[in-house]
């Protein structure tokens, strides 16, 4: 019987204060979809980190007559061309190197071969002969954000033009979507003010509209927490509702943004599956629905004295 009041008592809650209700709903589902979407995107960046950690390469390249022409930019090439031994010496140093899990040698002819395997509709590909490219080595650490210590080995080597960190263009792609994160929480972190802002005045108003209905359960001896429950439980399914829009508004950007357009477009990402998506719809369900309890409750016992 008593539970039967209860849920009377909701549902005349939820009806009274039907556009605050709605409000409250839209606000949760809002600063809620922030949350997964930050959680994700803190996924996606861990994933990517993983992933092209494993396949980071420094690439070393030795002198050409291009570089000996420009010594401007190389200065390391004004005594000429590389000579076999001097791509040898550096070849020997990096194989006793404890950092360096692996050496490939990559010669011009073989460049070319892999610019029109990997370019293959590109317009300079008819084009390309083995004088644009270096003789080169292409370096895979055991840890690549040692780079340094191995760059620093073999930079001013007879014969080295140049040294480049593969990593080093995957940071300014890291750095955004950290900033994407960074944003989202931040939105979210508004977002969810304003939803507890219209938490609490909606239980305010509720409170107040009910104010005969609970002075006659005070008279009649009901618990503090028996005339709490109607409101708080009103403010939990306003939260439930939001929740399960949020994963919805998750979902659906998971199917559209990333599998239908970004999969499709963006090749060379390794995109999260739907594993994280589906495990981060039960935590928003409980996180909206204790943030409304809380609220609603610490509501309650300023405006609800009982």
């Amino acid at each position: 019987m008593r539970a039967q009041f209860v849920m009377s008592e909701i549902w005349i809650g939820l009806r009274r204060n039907l556009t605050m209700t709605i409000a409250v709903i839209v606000s949760v589902a809002l600063s809620l979809s922030l949350v997964g979407a930050a959680m994700l995107l803190s996924s996606q960046v861990s994933q990517m980190k993983g992933y092209w950690g494993d396949k980071v390469e420094v690439s070393i390249y030795f002198c050409n007559k291009d570089n000996q022409k420009n010594v401007k930019d190389t200065p390391n090439c004004a005594s000429g061309v590389a000579t076999q031994a001097q791509i040898d010496a550096v070849h020997t140093q990096l194989d006793h190197n404890p950092l360096v899990q692996k050496v490939y040698t990559e010669t011009p002819e073989q460049a070319v071969q892999n610019f029109k395997a990997q370019f293959p509709d590109s317009p300079l590909a008819p084009y390309v002969t083995p004088d644009y490219f270096n003789n080169s080595l292409r370096v895979k650490l055991t840890n690549p954000q040692l780079y340094q210590e191995v760059a620093s080995q073999v930079l001013g080597q007879p014969g080295v033009a140049k040294v480049d960190d593969q990593s080093a263009v995957l940071k300014p792609l890291f750095n955004l979507m950290n900033t994407l994160q960074m944003v989202a929480w931040i939105i979210m972190g508004f977002m969810s003010v304003v939803t507890l802002l219209l938490i609490v005045n909606t239980v305010r108003v509720a409170a107040f509209s009910r104010k005969r209905e609970t002075g006659i359960m005070r008279l009649v001896g009901a618990s503090n927490f028996y005339v709490q429950m109607p409101f708080i439980a009103e403010a939990a399914f306003a939260a439930g509702v939001g929740a399960l829009l949020a994963s919805g508004m998750i979902a659906l950007g998971k199917l559209v943004l990333v599998d239908m357009m970004l999969k499709k477009q963006i090749t060379l990402i390794s995109f999260i599956g739907w594993g994280p998506v589906v495990s981060v719809m039960p935590l928003l369900l409980v996180i909206g629905v204790l943030m409304s309890s809380l609220a609603a409750f610490l509501t309650l016992q300023k405006y609800l004295k009982v």
